[in-house]
């Protein structure tokens, strides 16, 4: 017999986590636990609730995790992604005793095989970005990740020439979240003045919902665009489909915790590499045991594109398991 329970847990930020949506200094989570009664093992996942982004922010989260709990195996088929996610890892984890979710990852988790990432700079003043990059860069990472829409567009557009006068496109790579904070009558603008920076891609330019607008973006941008708010709310591989025919990006950000779990993830994989679309995964701002679940999924996959999994260093008060960063690569050990 299976008992299941879950319990809140609040993340504390280590800075001011700032987006063109908001500023945050707290994130609330939600861990799930489910326990072999015959056994005594235990496997435990992350429900990792985006409050004002995911589409499970919904009145009654908690009577819902309440009521998964009581029917853990209807979790993996929810249309809920975070609760998906969490019950899927949750399962995982009672499986494998030994820490390793994913058969595929188990070079990653011994540590012998690391998944190259790209450093994320947050929103702050010019000041403040331009040391996070310097912060960046001198630890080793040649593939940086701006977030912008947050402060002023010519001060963005000058912290980004001011990085392309020292290091070239080949010895750096650029890519770009506007967290959906252009418009769609000043996009194309914006994304040519970005594009003499030799820019590698850039998220979400427009919000998500406009379909029409986002394909004529992605078809003009002299920028290649990644759908990333883009495709949350997809509850089927036909809606998946539908959308990625609509808009033909050049890319997809793959957020499990928003997506559809592991298993809506895989359904997206599959629908953009049928396409020729290319694809990487980001954290949803989970602590280190949605990460690491994350990263071994993504492990498994042996990815060819740099991934988005640097934030477990966000929090003061994160939970084990630790994960090993050197330079700009992720390791289980």
């Amino acid at each position: 017999m299976l008992t299941a329970g879950w319990k809140p847990y609040e993340l504390r930020f280590l800075f001011e986590a700032r987006t063109s949506r908001e500023r945050m200094w707290t994130k609330k989570t939600y861990f799930v636990n489910i326990r072999d009664d015959e056994s005594g093992m235990t496997g435990v996942g992350e429900c990792g609730l985006f409050a004002g982004l995911s589409d499970d922010d919904v009145p009654g989260y908690e009577d819902l995790l309440d009521y998964y709990c009581r029917h853990p195996h209807e979790a993996l088929a929810c249309g809920y992604s975070s609760i998906r996610t969490g019950f899927e890892t949750a399962f995982l984890s009672l499986a494998a005793p030994d820490g390793c979710l994913f058969p595929g990852a188990r070079a990653w988790v011994d540590g012998n095989e690391g998944i190259r990432i790209n450093g994320l700079i947050w929103m702050g003043d010019k000041r403040t970005m331009l040391k996070r990059v310097r912060e960046k860069l001198d630890a080793g990472f040649s593939v940086l990740k701006l977030k912008i829409g947050g402060i002023g567009f010519e001060d963005e557009c000058d912290i980004i020439s001011s990085i392309r006068r020292e290091f070239r496109p080949d010895d750096l790579t650029i890519r770009l979240d506007a967290n959906g904070s252009f418009t769609p009558a000043n996009a194309l603008t914006r994304l040519g003045a970005l594009g003499r920076h030799h820019i590698h891609s850039i998220e979400q330019p427009v919000m998500a919902g406009q379909w029409e607008e986002m394909r004529r973006v992605c078809r003009d941008s002299e920028i290649p665009i990644a759908l990333d708010e883009e495709l949350i709310g997809c509850r089927s591989a036909e809606e998946s489909a539908a959308l990625l025919d609509a808009i033909c990006p050049h890319f997809v950000v793959l957020k499990p915790t928003l997506c559809g779990g592991f298993s809506g993830a895989d359904v997206w994989i599959a629908a953009a590499e049928a396409r020729g679309i290319g694809w990487w995964a980001t954290s949803a701002l989970e602590s280190n045991t949605g990460l690491n679940a994350i990263a071994q999924w993504v492990a498994a996959k042996h990815p060819v594109l740099p991934q988005g999994l640097g934030t477990g260093q966000l929090y003061a008060n994160n939970v084990e398991p630790e994960m090993r960063l050197c330079g700009e690569y992720l390791y289980g050990k």
